[in-house]
């Protein structure tokens, strides 16, 4: 488990006014107010420093863009820096797939990869150093007494039978940590401070812990790991770090943070500011929550599409700008809260609108039999490819006698209002012609299996010739000429918008929303024969879809939903904005 904090969702949900920012947020702020000043020469040196035990997550995304954003706002640096210090956990396939999602949100940070793994050398020396001034011990106490002793936030922490023991002693015995002498366990590094402190992490804190497991890049030359807390601000100061932006949960840290700078001889004096971490309803961003999703085979893998890793997000079909417009849109605040996950797909719909081609894909197919329409006839109908881009341009569309269209839009005892499909009724094949239903086939079960219609020869494009309105629209395709494709259609991994509750007490898994995925086998036009993994497409009256990978393997083109049609978020920012409440 990794030894950073953990922090829980708020419960208080923004609407889309709280969700806008105006001016720049209060990290901008100081940071500006540094460079007036002079501090750190005017320099603005930020770092994201992810843990490689798993993939980034959305949350990851906002410390993305605020640490990369504001140092190229200000003309300055941001390092990757991979928090490498608990090999149980770690894997480079991880690192590679970091990597991999900050550079698909479109950051990068040229020659300035590092590992806390490249300090290894300078953390031991600087633990030496703290020894031998009194200020660090070995301990051995275990883990479970280590937590007895260190007490409660009512009750004082009592002192390790070893915190007296003398500095030639405990030099002795961290150099054959070092050199592996001990078992995992035996002891502990730990910081001479306050045990009465009322911040608990300045209660003699661990620096060091005993771990005879390889390190995907250091291998086995270290059986002692420094814990996060020490590894952390003296990485910071050691690649001149201006601004060390973290979220709330290390609040309590910066003490301690502080605390290590001011007593070991760092080459410069980096500074802590906190912001609010993302909570996003319908979700989880717990990385140790979402492994076991993933181990447990509740998710097909980090990059299911139902998963919030950036490359869920990446599969699912979002673009990385709607993501870089989301976190610009949630701001950067001090305040906990809990963000709609309505305003993501907003941002995703805005994004796709402009680009995303629109294509006609049937996904409950009904046969509609056309029956005064030449035999063997097809015919090319000509569609624009994407209204809100006159440079898209068009395609044609083959038509003929038998179409399909969507079983939901028939209706054999349909209501009064019902403007699409039932015996009698006339709607308007999407850029092709008016067709009436005449008649409903059934089978041995009594379903509708086909829909014999007749067609106004002169309707073409759909226009009535003689100005008749005709209030439904429908979409098609020709059913000689459609190619079968696997959609999936994803909905929220959890039924509850803070699942597991507003606390970690709560089981999330609970929460678990056993409709997430509908498979669906269904008829698309034939443009989308050829349609490359990962492109992004609209489906009429649908929602927007991504091409998955996983076409060779089911031996037809797969689309993923990326997000409904209906935004409701936007409708909510025009009610706010036109004064309702």
């Amino acid at each position: 488990m990794s030894d950073r904090p953990h922090a829980a969702a708020g419960s208080k949900a923004e609407t889309p006014a709280e969700a806008r920012t105006e001016g720049p947020d209060f990290i901008r702020v100081l940071i500006a107010k540094d460079i007036a000043e002079g501090k750190n020469g005017g320099r603005v040196h930020t770092r994201f420093p992810p843990e490689p035990n798993g993939f980034l997550h959305i949350g990851h995304a906002k410390a993305i863009c605020l640490n990369f954003g504001v140092a190229e706002e200000n003309g300055g640096k941001c390092n990757l820096r991979f928090d490498d210090t608990n090999p149980a956990k770690e894997d480079p396939a991880y690192v590679d797939a970091i990597k991999k999602d900050i550079r698909w949100l479109g950051f990068d940070w040229d020659d300035r990869e590092f590992h806390a793994s490249d300090y290894y050398q300078q953390l031991y020396e600087w633990a030496q150093h703290l020894i031998r001034e009194g200020k660090a011990y070995v301990c051995s106490l275990t883990e479970e007494q280590t937590r007895e002793y260190r007490g409660t936030v009512q009750e004082a922490g009592r002192p390790s039978p070893d915190r007296d023991r003398s500095v030639e002693e405990s030099l002795d015995l961290f150099t054959r940590m070092r050199a592996g002498e001990f078992a995992d366990g035996k002891y502990t590094l730990r910081a001479k401070i306050d045990m009465a402190a009322a911040n608990m992490k300045m209660r003699d804190p661990l620096m060091y812990r005993i771990r005879h497991t390889p390190h995907h890049r250091t291998g086995e030359d270290w059986p002692i790991y420094p814990f996060y807390d020490f590894a952390h601000g003296q990485s910071d100061a050691i690649e001149g770090i201006t601004h060390s932006l973290c979220t709330l949960e290390f609040s309590d840290n910066r003490e301690l943070y502080n605390w290590y700078i001011d007593n070991i001889p760092v080459p410069s004096q980096p500074k802590q500011t906190e912001f609010a971490r993302l909570n996003l309803t319908y979700t989880i961003m717990s990385k140790r929550k979402l492994l076991r999703l993933v181990e447990e085979g509740v998710v097909d893998g980090w990059d299911d599409p139902r998963m919030p890793t950036l490359a869920g997000y990446r599969r699912k079909g979002y673009a990385p700008e709607a993501i870089r417009e989301f976190c610009n849109r949630i701001g950067v605040a001090k305040y906990k809260g809990v963000v709609d996950i309505q305003l993501l797909e907003h941002c995703m719909r805005e994004a796709a609108n402009a680009t995303a081609p629109r294509v006609m894909a049937v996904l409950k197919p009904l046969r509609l039999v056309i029956e005064n329409y030449p035999e063997g006839q097809v015919e090319e109908i000509e569609a624009e490819n994407n209204p809100e881009d006159p440079g898209a341009g068009v395609r044609k569309l083959p038509f003929s006698r038998e179409v399909y269209v969507e079983r939901d839009d028939f209706r054999e005892d349909a209501p009064r209002k019902w403007f699409r499909l039932a015996p009698g009724k006339e709607v308007r094949l999407k850029h092709a012609y008016l067709v009436t239903c005449n008649e409903a086939i059934k089978d041995a079960s009594g379903e509708v299996v086909e829909l014999r219609c007749t067609y106004d020869p002169e309707s073409t494009g759909g226009a009535a010739p003689d100005g008749r309105k005709v209030r439904g629209t429908l979409h098609w395709v020709s059913a000689e000429q459609a190619i079968d494709a696997e959609v999936r259609l994803y909905d929220h991994l959890f039924k509850d918008p803070l699942p597991g509750g507003t606390t970690d007490g709560g089981d999330f898994m609970e929460d678990l929303n056993p409709d997430s995925l509908e498979v669906l086998r269904c008829k698309v036009e034939p443009s989308l024969a050829t349609a490359e993994p990962g492109s992004r497409v609209q489906f009429l009256r649908h929602g927007y879809f991504a091409v998955d990978r996983d076409g060779a393997k089911v031996g037809m083109p797969v689309f993923n939903r990326t997000v409904p049609l209906r935004d409701s978020w936007a409708k909510l920012e025009q009610k706010l904005s036109a004064g309702g409440s």
